[in-house]
């Protein structure tokens, strides 16, 4: 039986047969990615996506007048994708970046595919994409809806880790907000402390 640790986190062992949990974590490869290296650039075609172990990574577009726009970040146990590319085979139109030194398991769309007759697989990607898309979806309706500081006290209590760990500058443009306007909501909140 392959022991990871970390997939094993993600396929728990009680919701797979012994025989398909085996199957499933011979199909995922480590790799490792330095600060700044690319999981996938636009214009090309998704081959792997990825489980986040460590690090953390931002997928981000360049808009109309060449500014980078952070569009989501990754951390640790996140699945690193461009689902429309993955899936579909189109170009990817963001890139998908390494903020940090991460380590991630990869695995190919053929093998993807492969363990798509394990029900309990497809529970999980299922379970995951529904999630994923909620949060695209709340992301969205927040940039309109919510004032900037609704949506940076949001981001620290949905994911603390990236407050901690992102360039100020990439979650401004993830907020929709000039880094100077979440440098003054920073320094109200901690003013109000």
């Amino acid at each position: 039986m392959i022991n990871n640790h970390f997939l094993n986190t993600i396929f728990k062992e009680e919701n797979f047969s012994k025989e398909d949990l085996e199957m499933i974590l011979k199909q995922y490869e480590k790799i490792t990615f330095a600060k700044n290296d690319y999981f996938i650039k636009e214009g090309n075609t998704a081959n792997y996506y990825y489980f986040m172990e460590s690090g953390f990574a931002r997928s981000y577009v360049i808009d109309l007048e060449g500014n980078d726009i952070s569009t989501k970040f990754f951390s640790s146990s996140d699945i690193v994708i461009d689902w429309h590319s993955y899936f579909l085979k189109t170009k990817c139109r963001e890139n998908i970046q390494a903020i940090t030194s991460c380590i991630a398991w990869k695995i190919t769309f053929e093998n993807f595919m492969k363990l798509f007759k394990i029900e309990a697989f497809r529970e999980v990607g299922r379970t995951r994409l529904v999630n994923n898309y909620f949060e695209l979806k709340n992301h969205s309706i927040s940039i309109i809806a919510d004032p900037a500081k609704e949506r940076y006290l949001n981001l620290i209590k949905s994911k603390p880790d990236i407050v901690q760990n992102v360039p100020l500058k990439q979650i401004a443009t993830y907020l929709g907000i000039t880094d100077t306007s979440l440098s003054r909501i920073r320094k109200e909140l901690a003013d109000s402390k």
